[in-house]
């Protein structure tokens, strides 16, 4: 079993329990999945971009990302409806809990001049959403063969039905907030 799925069960349900006094189990937040995506503008001009990319969320998740192309056509920057832009991969169960532990013991902390996470990045429904700027700071990745930086976002979903709740229960698990002043 994953090490994080662990701590939620022993310590973060306990935790939540106290401060906000559930007494239905099941009403307990827990998490439903991540996603992890990079926008590949620069595929526009060379596909090599976008295999990089592929390769890169690949040895990152340990899934295979879904391609996102273009919904419409922008003159602006030369992109046609239906080009490849961009990759995702939706993460749940155990890899999720892998990779919610990997990201938080040891890619964030691999940060440049890193200050904590923004608390307030949730989206009013008890979802929470980062960047980051390049994707070498994750150990699978080896500095010395990346190409170019490319930045990623991550969506942690969850159940919990305000900002409060999914707060303190990413803040259980270990995520490194900044405190707000």
């Amino acid at each position: 079993m994953a090490r994080l799925k662990d701590v939620y069960k022993s310590t973060v349900v306990e935790g939540l329990k106290q401060k906000f006094n559930y007494t239905n189990p099941m009403s307990i937040p827990r998490m439903q999945k991540v996603v992890v995506s990079m926008g590949v503008g620069k595929a526009v001009q060379d596909k090599k971009f976008l295999e990089t990319a592929i390769k890169d969320i690949t040895l990152i998740t340990g899934q295979k990302p879904l391609v996102c192309k273009a919904k419409e056509s922008v003159s602006n920057f030369k992109l046609r409806e239906g080009q490849e832009i961009g990759v995702k991969v939706t993460i749940r169960k155990e890899r999720m809990y892998e990779f919610m532990d990997r990201l938080i013991n040891l890619a964030i902390p691999r940060v440049k001049d890193f200050r904590g996470l923004n608390p307030k990045s949730f989206d009013g429904r008890g979802n929470y959403s980062m960047g980051l700027t390049e994707q070498s700071v994750f150990p699978e990745i080896d500095p010395s063969l990346v190409q170019y930086n490319q930045g990623m976002n991550i969506t942690f979903v969850t159940s919990a039905k305000t900002n409060e709740e999914a707060y303190e229960m990413l803040r259980l698990f270990g995520m490194p907030f900044k405190e707000l002043n």
